[in-house]
């Protein structure tokens, strides 16, 4: 049987479609009614029998950072996909990000190798590795390197991949996909999705920094392709294409029929409104709006490289227009 830990979440809802299609016996773990019925509007954008498949996953509350819940969702499971975690650029979330990602991987880990668990692949993030070295697309060979500029979501994907690595130091088959800014439909208020609702709105700013972004289906099709393969204890990093986020928002803006973002921000301007924003959130107790590490994420140009997954596994990727394409019509069910 295949466990999905965060399947209603991104990545995990897309997933748990896809291997409904091929497989009978598939768990996944759940912390709320709502969002496990959320994951059904996911299925209804591939499918108009979205029960038949539904149907086929068998659900248990859990909470990766609650041991003894997790004891009955370890029954006869051979494969692990671990989807779930906290992303944050929030400081204040940090303890609790540590919490989930990576003391709750450590939970998952050893459960996997109390139990036998054939093989086990965990959803990290381009966060996750090292820096560019001499101007060279960073692929998986880039070291993490310790660094006060490392924001605490990076800090915690690290800690939760060397949980991962422990457990194939003792002798569980483990996989890491570290994708790049994932573009899919369905969470339209949180990560990328923000990004097609702001645009709808009439967001009408940009930057020009640069970093990796994939579709979900690649992301999910990868993590089920390595799962299946005899690759194991190996990293991927999942990039489809580098793009500016200008050129990203202006494809989504021109999909959903909207108008362009006008206005360039540039690093003083970004620098100046996250102070603002941090003073206003002490005052009123709000979530940000904008932080120091999103602020200079904004600006940073970052290239990457998937060349290994695609000779490893001779995969394609899905141009990003081309996501954003089938995303924004989506969006606009």
């Amino acid at each position: 049987m295949i466990l999905v830990t965060g399947g209603t979440g991104l990545v995990g809802s897309h997933l748990l479609y896809h291997l409904s299609q091929k497989n009978d016996k598939i768990r996944a773990i759940f912390r709320t009614e709502k969002k496990r019925e959320y994951v059904k509007k996911i299925f209804s954008f591939y499918t108009d029998d979205v029960q038949q498949y539904f149907s086929k996953i068998e659900w248990i509350q859990a909470d990766i950072t609650d041991i003894p819940s997790l004891e009955p969702v370890f029954d006869n499971i051979t494969q692990v996909y671990h989807c779930a975690a906290l992303v944050s650029f929030n400081p204040k979330d940090y303890r609790k990000m540590r919490q989930v990602n990576i003391e709750g991987t450590a939970n998952l880990i050893n459960f996997a190798i109390d139990t036998n668990v054939n093989k086990f692949c965990f959803v990290s993030s381009i966060a996750a590795v090292g820096n560019a070295i001499n101007g060279k697309p960073i692929n998986e060979e880039n070291e993490w390197v310790d660094s006060d500029e490392n924001h605490g979501y990076a800090i915690t994907k690290y800690g939760a991949e060397m949980e991962v690595w422990r457990g194939s130091q003792e002798d569980l088959s483990v996989v890491i996909v570290n994708p790049g800014v994932i573009l899919g439909g369905g969470f339209w208020n949180e990560g990328s999705g923000k990004m097609f609702t702001q645009i709808s709105n009439g967001f009408n700013f940009y930057t020009e920094g640069v970093t990796g972004f994939v579709g979900v289906n690649d992301v999910v099709k990868a993590m089920i392709d390595l799962m299946n393969s005899n690759i194991k204890n190996e990293r991927f990093i999942l990039v489809s294409e580098n793009k500016s986020f200008k050129d990203v928002l202006f494809s989504i803006a021109d999909n959903l029929n909207k108008k362009r973002p006008s206005k360039k921000v540039g690093k003083f301007v970004t620098s100046f409104f996250w102070k603002i924003d941090w003073l206003l959130t002490k005052l009123t107790g709000k979530e940000p709006l904008l932080t120091k590490n999103s602020a200079k994420s904004a600006h940073n140009k970052s290239f990457y490289t998937s060349k290994k997954i695609i000779e490893q596994l001779d995969f394609n990727f899905e141009p990003v227009n081309d996501v954003i394409v089938r995303v924004s019509k989506e969006f606009k069910k």
